[in-house]
């Protein structure tokens, strides 16, 4: 049998946490690693239990979720830990701060049950989680603040890969990229390898940061 996905979830709102471990538990295909209430006890238990997917609360007390992300997840981290972030529109800004800090990706807190399960089983794939509607409307918003001023800095992508990432980052599926350029869901997913490793990024969530960050989408 395969081993179940094992989960940390991270939320200082004990109805919250509470309602989430039943949900998460109840599933034969998960196990609930652990339980916490800040950051700081969030990046101590991920330490010692080694959790697949770490369910990440955004404001918290002692250590906020995006600070307890970086030091799971961000740059420079030996053996980084997917972190799927909770949050609420009104929170937007600080889930652009967590995906730049190395979370996996985020959904929001009011998603149906179904919709926060499939979110951890694809997040603990190694797959990112970016709701397109949602990703528009948070990385478009902070366009303006995020984008350095100044030009785009040179990249070693073809026009082809180019096309590709500046549809990733309007939050396009693969299946949709591919139905778009006429081309296969295979084609697609080597374009994508060959910019995650040309720009040096983790994943799609990165890919995403990285094209509003450098202007290379309107």
């Amino acid at each position: 049998m395969t081993a179940p996905i094992r989960v940390l979830v991270c939320d200082d709102q004990m109805l919250i946490r509470t309602g989430l471990v039943t949900i998460i538990g109840a599933q034969p295909d998960f196990e609930v690693a652990g339980e916490c209430g800040d950051g700081r006890a969030a990046v101590e238990l991920a330490g010692r239990l080694r959790p697949d997917v770490v369910v990440m609360d955004v404001r918290m007390p002692v250590l906020d979720g995006i600070e307890a992300t970086r030091l799971l997840a961000g740059p420079g981290v030996a053996h980084p830990v997917k972190v799927l972030v909770l949050t609420t529109f009104n929170l937007d800004e600080y889930v652009y701060e967590a995906l730049r800090a190395g979370a996996s990706g985020f959904l929001l807190k009011d998603a149906p049950p179904e919709q926060l399960l499939h979110g951890i089983r694809t997040v603990a794939t190694g797959a990112a989680l970016l709701d397109p509607e949602v990703t528009r409307r948070l990385v478009g918003r902070h366009a303006a603040r995020i984008r350095p001023a100044g030009t785009a800095p040179d990249h070693p992508l073809t026009p082809r890969e180019l096309e590709v990432l500046r549809l990733i980052a309007d939050g396009l599926s693969n299946a949709e990229i591919a139905a778009k350029l006429f081309i296969s869901p295979e084609t697609v997913k080597t374009f994508v390898s060959r910019i995650l490793t040309k720009l040096d990024l983790r994943d799609r969530v990165q890919a995403v940061v990285y094209a509003y960050r450098h202007g290379l989408v309107a």
